[in-house]
């Protein structure tokens, strides 16, 4: 299995469209790029730590590239807006990218240089690419918390169609 973190927003969102793709074998919620050790929930949301919310997949690369889940990540979530993702605002919530080798980097580049000259976005990408420096899963009730809490007005009006469009725009990578 291959490793890369993502930071889309909230990572309830994150979690919840790579939950039905094919190939990702293992989703992980917690917080990376900050400077603080072993921050908590109520410690990222005061924006002070440095950290994002974050999910760690684990992927087959023999089912689905890191190129494929890389056009997931960037059509689930709007990477043009600096440190918000709508209502969700604060440098906890910026689109992110943490790699894990340099093999990974050069992919990363690679998608987001093919968006711009696709002009999939009016505004230029600041998605913040930097290498993994420290991974903190976040607390236990994080895990899964869109599917298990589907009822709730955020998860609803949220998550929801951000989940439904994943799923329309990449039919051919769903479980």
């Amino acid at each position: 299995m291959d490793v890369i973190t993502l930071g889309g927003g909230c990572f309830w969102c994150v979690e919840a469209v790579f939950k039905n793709i094919k190939g990702i074998d293992k989703l992980e919620p917690g917080y990376s790029g900050g400077h603080l050790e072993n921050p908590s929930y109520d410690d990222v949301c005061t924006g002070t730590t440095g950290h994002a919310e974050v999910v760690r997949l684990a992927y087959d690369e023999e089912v689905i590239s890191l190129y494929q889940v890389l056009r997931v990540f960037f059509t689930a979530h709007d990477p043009t807006t600096l440190n918000r993702q709508g209502n969700d605002v604060g440098t906890m919530y910026r689109s992110c990218i943490f790699y894990h080798n340099n093999e990974q980097k050069a992919i990363i580049e690679e998608v987001m240089s093919e968006l711009a000259m696709e002009e999939v976005y009016e505004d230029p990408i600041v998605t913040q690419v930097e290498a993994l420096a420290n991974f903190y899963p976040a607390e236990t009730y994080h895990q899964n918390y869109f599917y298990e809490h589907q009822d709730a007005p955020y998860c609803s009006f949220v998550i929801s169609p951000k989940v439904k469009k994943v799923k329309d725009s990449f039919r051919h990578l769903l479980k």
